[in-house]
């Protein structure tokens, strides 16, 4: 999510920007998809919470883990919500919702698709990172935003990082993906699934971050509800395909050269996000909540 603070007045004689946001494009849709967002975030909490409940037992959970929700305020203008589960199953989960609005500084105005002439700017999205405990179930991440500034785009995506690939789950979740892509445009899976795979590839270790999934940006049609609707199908998509691998994995024994591979696994999730990642990057420069922006991070990681 971009995360700026606000100028509110002239620097050096210059004349103050205007703050007008409610003269930016779109706003009945800006409405409509910061609803969504919430209405996924409660959604995917409580499938979460569900396989906290599933996974749990007398001896070794006696009261499943509930998300701990945690308000933010950006100054300038907006702010969000991390919802953060410490689990029996799920050993970090967050589900982070924010809707923010702002004056992007100058010196990112190029990066960012109609900002160049007026720094003006409104941000809604869902970020969602899980990191199981068992090193038999995949880690994954989703996350889908609506941007607005002179103009309007969607973007985001998901993908999953197993430490040991199976098949079988690979084909669940980019099944799934595949199946809303195909139905929104012909050309979306083959654009996106490639668009994924070049973006979470760690060049310093010339490998990729995990299985993939589809990754996408400036998504801006002649048809914003078509565009709406498929950013909702993904969030869709991943709620019903992320927690049936899960399930399906979630009480298979494993070992202890099995955890030390997954915390190894998560060191390269670790550098990924620090080193790569746009998203964090802009974030933290751009003075965003950094609990939020890197509510990603696992609990727990190791070095080879």
């Amino acid at each position: 999510m971009i995360g700026s603070r606000t100028r509110s007045a002239g620097t050096h004689g210059m004349p103050a920007e205007s703050t007008d946001f409610s003269a930016l494009p779109e706003p009945e849709l800006r409405a409509r998809a910061a609803a969504w967002f919430t209405a996924l975030r409660d959604d995917l909490v409580a499938a979460f919470e569900a396989i906290e409940k599933e996974g749990s037992s007398s001896e070794t959970c006696p009261t499943p883990t509930r998300f701990d929700r945690q308000p933010w305020v950006r100054p300038g203008g907006g702010g969000g919500e991390m919802s953060i589960l410490r689990g029996f199953v799920l050993e970090k989960a967050g589900v982070n919702v924010s809707t923010v609005e702002g004056v992007l500084p100058e010196a990112f105005r190029a990066r960012i698709p109609g900002a160049a002439a007026d720094g003006r700017f409104w941000a809604s999205g869902i970020s969602v990172v899980v990191h199981p405990r068992s090193p038999l179930v995949p880690a994954a991440h989703m996350n889908t935003r609506m941007i607005v500034t002179a103009r309007r785009w969607f973007g985001g995506g998901a993908d999953m990082t197993p430490v040991f690939p199976v098949d079988e789950d690979t084909a669940t979740f980019h099944g799934a993906l595949r199946t809303v892509c195909e139905a929104a445009d012909p050309a979306y899976w083959a654009r996106f699934k490639a668009w994924c795979d070049e973006y979470f590839w760690l060049p310093h270790r010339g490998e990729p971050r995990g299985i993939g999934g589809i990754f996408f940006d400036d998504l801006a049609t002649a048809d914003p509800e078509a565009d709406f609707t498929f950013v909702r199908s993904v969030g869709r998509a991943f709620l019903e395909a992320y927690p049936a691998i899960v399930r399906r994995r979630m009480y298979e024994p494993w070992s202890a050269e099995q955890k030390r591979a997954q915390l190894i696994k998560r060191g390269r999730y670790v550098e990924f996000n620090l080193l790569w990642d746009r998203g964090t990057r802009f974030g933290i420069e751009t003075g965003g909540n950094a609990d939020a922006v890197l509510m990603s991070l696992p609990p727990e990681v190791a070095w080879p």
